[in-house]
């Protein structure tokens, strides 16, 4: 499998993210559910914390992804719904510590709330092996 970031600009860098991907000689797909700061029994943890949260949300991603015989770098899209914008931005650092050098392509949105009121973050992702 080979994964091609496409980026006709370079304004997104600053926000660690890729315009498109190309994705060439894959042979499964994952979509994954939305996850969020949640612990094996559904259980929301880190109230309002929005960096904490991040951090727990990419922990059950990549458990998911684990069970499906990937990791994050399989991932060519990832979503964001984040019920705080700004706080968002300013844990933007815990982002890149989790996805290092990959940039899948994805979509920020702000939302009046999640499933639960303690949530801040939820990310839905799409990988490919």
């Amino acid at each position: 499998m080979h994964i091609k970031p496409v980026n006709p600009w370079t304004w997104q860098d600053a926000f660690g993210f890729s315009q498109a991907f190309e994705v060439s000689g894959s042979g499964r797909v994952l979509f994954c559910a939305g996850q969020a700061s949640v612990d094996g029994n559904g259980t929301p943890l880190h109230a309002g914390d929005m960096a904490k949260q991040i951090s727990r949300a990419f922990d059950n991603l990549e458990t998911v992804l684990s069970q499906a015989g990937m990791t994050l770098a399989n991932v060519v899209r990832l979503n964001f719904y984040v019920t705080d914008m700004q706080a968002f931005l300013q844990a933007g650092p815990h982002l890149g510590a989790r996805l290092g050098n990959a940039k899948p392509p994805g979509t920020l949105l702000g939302v009046a709330s999640l499933f639960h009121p303690d949530l801040v973050i939820e990310m839905e992702a799409t990988a490919v092996a």
